[in-house]
């Protein structure tokens, strides 16, 4: 007999249950560097949520399945964020077992619904039927995945252009929108202020989204690697957060330790490659 399996609670319901013991916003941090090991590292340094990142990143296919196969059974919430919102692709992640997405640049009402129905079967939606090859069902051994996999999957949208703001209580008003996260530095960019996510602007637009999420009764949430910023959005109303990335973090410890360590010789200048 083979085992039986249960799908783990998504991050909907992670959020959801920020009103019990938790009672606090989610803290995560990113995961972009490719690295199965790396993955498995964030995951148990206590986090409550990883983003597994594909827009930005080295990732594909197989190394997104193994970093999803490196942090399971950790307690930690892992959501993945696909190239594009595109009907294939997402299909792909979920059939991979990513049961949480983050869809990048979702700018109007129209897209928002398009992303909802990539992970809905039909009638619902138009995601392509595959569970008995897939790890989303773990090849069936899900009961009755099928009738019952929109509960297993997560819908995020991410909120980064000026469009999408002025378009952020139709986006929210969408059924299957979980959540809605705010990108700051596709934002200031798409506002004429390219490189400046402090700007006055545009934190008043995250926070405009973020008053709109609350009047929707929908969580947000916000990449902030500035901790005073991330504070000032989790005070704001911010139900999620943003606040580091693996390659960040590696590339500013090694600099770190190659500035306590290696002192140029009086007079040298440093070789430039």
């Amino acid at each position: 007999m083979p085992f039986r399996v249960e799908p783990d609670a998504t991050f909907r319901d992670a959020l959801r249950n920020q009103t019990g013991a938790a009672g606090r916003p989610l803290a995560g941090m990113w995961v972009c560097s490719g690295s199965p090991l790396v993955a498995e590292i964030c995951a148990g340094a206590g986090l409550d949520w990883l983003l597994i990142d594909a827009e930005h990143s080295p990732n594909g296919l197989e190394s997104i399945l193994a970093q999803l196969q490196a942090v399971n059974g950790y307690p930690v919430q892992v959501m993945v964020r696909p190239p594009v919102n595109d009907t294939v692709l997402i299909k792909q992640y979920l059939d991979l077992g990513a049961q949480n997405l983050l869809i990048p640049m979702v700018n109007s009402a129209a897209e928002a619904e398009a992303a909802v129905a990539a992970t809905r079967y039909p009638p619902h939606g138009v995601r392509g039927v595959g569970s008995a090859l897939a790890r989303a069902s773990r090849w069936n051994r899900v009961p009755d995945y099928l009738p019952g996999a929109s509960g297993t999957v997560s819908v995020t949208v991410q909120i980064e252009s000026a469009a999408a703001v002025e378009a952020v209580a139709e986006i929210l008003a969408v059924d299957g929108v979980d959540a809605i996260f705010l990108g700051p530095s596709d934002l200031a960019a798409s506002m004429g202020v390219l490189g400046q996510q402090e700007h006055p602007d545009v934190r008043a637009a995250v926070e405009h989204c973020l008053a709109a999420a609350a009047a929707a009764g929908k969580p947000a949430g916000v990449n902030a690697f500035n901790p005073a910023t991330a504070q000032h959005y989790l005070a704001s109303g911010a139900a999620f957060v943003l606040v580091g990335a693996d390659v960040a973090l590696l590339a500013r410890g090694s600099e770190a330790l190659a500035a306590s360590f290696v002192t140029p010789a009086s007079g040298a200048t440093p070789t430039s490659y």
